[in-house]
């Protein structure tokens, strides 16, 4: 699983890509209207998409462990032990 790397001080790397005319003009516009570079709006939103990608993978992992009999037995043992650490103080 890859994880982004948020840093702010990384290097920006010039690329080339195309875009549908509507996000285009909507990019435009918005960067007019509340006065930042497009590539912010752009960097914004990349960043929110794929910390919804990364959430996404993590309730993917939990439904699968969740019908894995084998993670439900090591889920439970661990749930006894931590109920007798807590009857033990």
């Amino acid at each position: 699983m890859n994880y982004i790397v948020k840093n702010i001080y990384m290097k920006p790397v010039n690329f080339t890509s195309s875009l549908p005319s509507d996000l285009l003009q909507a990019l435009d516009s918005y960067a007019q209207k509340f006065k930042v570079p497009k590539n912010r709006i752009m960097e914004q939103a990349l960043r929110a998409y794929f910390e919804r990608l990364k959430e996404a993978e993590y309730k993917l992992s939990f439904k699968k462990a969740a019908g894995d009999p084998e993670m439900n037995t090591m889920a439970e043992e661990g749930l006894e032990d931590y109920l007798k650490i807590l009857d033990e103080e």
